[in-house]
């Protein structure tokens, strides 16, 4: 198989002080099944750009390959037409017999490529796109996170799916999925660039050991550091009481001491002054040798939550529940039926469409004592506690706009605090300036994380708060969740994610098309 070579990449965006890479070297195969992980802003996007040629560099990128890109850009005549009618402007020469070939294995019917493609559900479109993308023979691809807004089932499709192939980079924050999909990782630390084979928790079990040995040398280290500094301030101190001592004494404190002495003084103090001056340099190099050991590892801060107390046990209250459109035949769901106690962790767990974000705008209408969206109909019976404060991460980023200060004024945010939060995610001080539309995808999340942890609630209301944050900050998140057990309703597909935060899980399944509650686990030990 091919090679694809990196040699002495650097690359700076126009107007940058900072370079999103250095001096870059590294080989991968076209054959790999290779993850692409780091953090937000890492330049994971920009390499795959950078592979495609959209960007100018110095070093260089060599391959014999032909790359191809996902997701596609979508024109707005698309949505109108069906798919097997733009497929070949995504995708060259692609034929439609090995479109339906790959949708089969994607568990998806090959009409759906005869119907409007503004007319399918989210997984469909994003199933069909996968199909055209692996329809080419000799593409290396360059698959930018698939998985965002999918719901567990399709995930589960799409995992099976590219399980079974080969030969692409994978960017995605999602640790089950990049587990079952992954042959070798290509990780952008902090200040380097590894390429390590195995899956993401093999790859995370390995440094987890080096970043532990890492801090263990780097005490020792210290400790070593501290002892010479010691040692050497204290023979500083006495090199100079000698040179203090060469002019000027007590003969009656002194009587065996004369005006010859001062030679001798001279003499030693000089020698100590030299041994003082071999310490110093000393430290240097041992601080030069140990410099860039910590600069990898990664050592998240510690984030904090402000859940209020509240005198009720139940916050929430859900009996024989359903939701459907005015203009809509069938419900959204009917018959839900679950309670949020003060302490739970509840996630919603069902496909794309099932009703769990008009739940949640339900229930964020009704805490604020507002009427209910005009286009929604309720059965049955909602209740929350009186007096009861809300936090809201809403899944979509599109409202975000402005300057962060602009942001916090709205959110009546203390601005200080909340960009000491952002850093505390990773952000880099410079995103401060830009206009919140102008932000990535991950650092919007970021923003609206941030607002939440900062807004003191009794009740967090997180709707797909995960969507491109980066894998490193969920577990800072996970970590966060755990430690101060906040009272939460939450949708997010990340499994591993709900396997460490849940303390109960709500699933909704079809039946005779319409969304019924179809168990409630919960889960003890969080």
């Amino acid at each position: 198989m091919a090679q694809i070579n990196v040699n002495n990449l650097t690359f700076y965006y126009e107007g940058s002080f900072d370079a999103i890479f250095e001096q870059v070297s590294f080989s991968v195969d076209t054959a790999w099944k290779l993850g692409l992980v780091g953090r937000n802003g890492k330049g994971k996007t920009t390499f795959l750009n950078l592979l495609l040629g959209k960007y100018e560099y110095k070093g260089s990128i060599t391959s014999s390959t032909v790359f191809d890109y996902f997701p596609y850009p979508m024109k707005p005549e698309y949505w109108v037409q069906p798919a097997i009618g733009f497929a070949e402007e995504l995708k060259a020469g692609v034929e439609q017999w090995r479109i339906l070939c790959e949708l089969s294995l994607l568990g998806l019917d090959g009409s759906a490529l005869y119907r409007p493609f503004g007319t399918l559900s989210f997984g469909e479109r994003m199933k069909i796109l996968l199909a055209i993308l692996f329809s080419g023979e000799h593409d290396f691809l360059l698959i930018d996170e698939p998985t965002n807004h999918l719901d567990q089932k399709s995930r589960e499709i799409v995992k099976a799916y590219l399980a079974g192939k080969k030969g692409f980079i994978l960017v995605s924050h999602d640790r089950d999925f990049l587990d079952a999909c992954i042959d070798h990782v290509l990780v952008l630390n902090r200040h380097s660039i590894e390429v390590q084979a195995g899956n993401f928790s093999s790859w995370w079990e390995n440094k987890s050991r080096k970043d532990a040995f890492a801090k263990m040398e780097n005490e020792k280290h210290r400790k070593e550091i501290a002892k010479l500094k010691e040692a050497s301030l204290r023979a500083r101190r006495w090199a100079d009481k000698n040179e203090d001592s060469k002019i000027g004494f007590d003969p009656r404190k002194e009587p065996d001491r004369n005006i010859a002495t001062r030679a001798y003084i001279g003499a030693k103090t000089k020698k100590m002054q030299s041994h003082v001056k071999q310490m110093e340099v000393r430290i240097s190099k041992e601080i030069e040798e140990k410099e860039g050991l910590l600069v990898d590892i990664e050592s998240p801060a510690d984030l904090k939550i402000m859940p209020l107390k509240h005198n009720k046990r139940t916050f929430l209250s859900v009996e024989q529940y359903g939701l459907y459109y005015r203009d809509g035949a069938e419900p959204l769901f009917k018959g839900l039926g679950f309670e949020v106690n003060q302490g739970d962790r509840v996630f919603l767990n069902g496909g794309n469409g099932c009703g769990k974000s008009s739940l949640m705008k339900m229930i964020l209408h009704k805490a604020k004592g507002e009427e209910k969206p005009v286009n929604l109909e309720e059965e049955g019976t909602l209740r929350l506690a009186s007096g009861l404060v809300l936090s809201y991460i809403n899944q979509d980023t599109g409202f975000l706009n402005g300057s962060i200060k602009d942001f916090c004024r709205v959110r009546n945010l203390d601005e200080s605090l909340f960009c000491a939060i952002l850093r505390q995610l990773d952000m880099e001080r410079i995103q401060f300036g830009k206009k919140l539309e102008d932000f990535s995808e991950g650092q919007k999340k970021k923003v609206l994380i941030g607002a939440s942890l900062l807004t003191p609630a009794h009740l967090y209301l997180w709707d797909e708060p995960l969507n491109y944050i980066d894998v490193f900050s969920r577990i800072q998140i996970e970590t966060l969740l755990l430690a101060f057990k906040p009272t939460m309703l939450i949708v997010e597909h990340d499994v591993k994610f709900q396997q460490q935060i849940a303390t109960k899980t709500i699933e909704f399944s079809e039946y005779s098309g319409i969304m019924n509650v179809s168990g409630i686990t919960s889960h003890q030990g969080k």
